[in-house]
């Protein structure tokens, strides 16, 4: 996948953006998808276990080396237990903010001072590095519906595809066949066969990462429905 130096949850929070659409993304809906990333990427480096359902430090001293990833494992570390189900909405925001600063300095974002009713001082975030953002999004695409099969696509790639798959991300929803065509029934069962696979890869790394994957995901879904309507509203 490009920029192969993106952390995972860089990657969720940069696919939040369509590149069709660079200054527009609905990031109050993805604030859970980037935090699902992190705990992902954590559990994946072993620094994140699954304890009957609680997500467990392993020690008080490792590190990633990256600031946002080390933030959330210092913060697990310091709160009373949670489940991986909490810890994907609790306080996500945080993470969500951290990591999409760091794609401004990486030169993946811009961010634009402007004034609500010229009064009012905002910022608002788009896209500098299109270009990327659109080989990110066709790459996890080809993830989803590619002829690949889910063993031979990397863990960290396969746990990108399926979590943004969980987040319902618009730029990544299946292409009907025509224009006012829905999804068929078997289509759907083909991608969702699919998802389960690439969900099953993405935690393949260790014992328990499998049931880790499998709980952050369903907390997207459930944190995404939940975010639908006032979106809409």
């Amino acid at each position: 996948m490009p920029d192969g130096s993106l952390s995972l949850p860089a990657r969720l929070c940069l696919l939040a953006w369509d590149p069709a659409r660079p200054g527009t993304t609905d990031t109050a809906r993805y604030h859970h998808l980037v935090r699902a990333g992190a705990l992902t990427e954590l559990a994946q480096h072993g620094l994140l276990i699954d304890d009957e359902g609680i997500a467990t430090p392993v020690d008080l001293d490792s590190r990633t080396g990256d600031a946002v990833l080390d933030g959330l494992l210092e913060l697990v570390r310091e709160s009373m237990p949670h489940r991986w189900r909490t810890w994907v909405r609790l306080h996500a925001r945080v993470t969500f903010d951290a990591v999409r600063e760091q794609l401004v300095a990486e030169g993946y974002l811009c961010a634009e001072k402007r004034r609500v009713l010229g009064v009012f001082p905002s910022v608002e975030y788009v896209l500098a590095r299109v270009a990327a953002a659109r080989a990110l999004h066709e790459e996890t695409r080809y993830v989803l519906e590619g002829p690949i099969p889910a063993g031979e696509v990397s863990e960290r790639d396969a746990a990108v595809a399926a979590l943004a798959a969980a987040a319902g991300l618009r730029a990544l929803e299946p292409r009907a066949p025509g224009p006012r065509a829905p999804e068929s029934a078997e289509a759907g069962a083909r991608r969702g066969s699919r998802i389960a696979e690439l969900t099953g890869r993405g935690g393949a790394a260790a014992p328990g990462l499998r049931r880790i994957m499998d709980e952050v995901r369903g907390a997207v879904g459930a944190e995404t429905a939940r975010a639908v309507p006032s979106a809409g509203g």
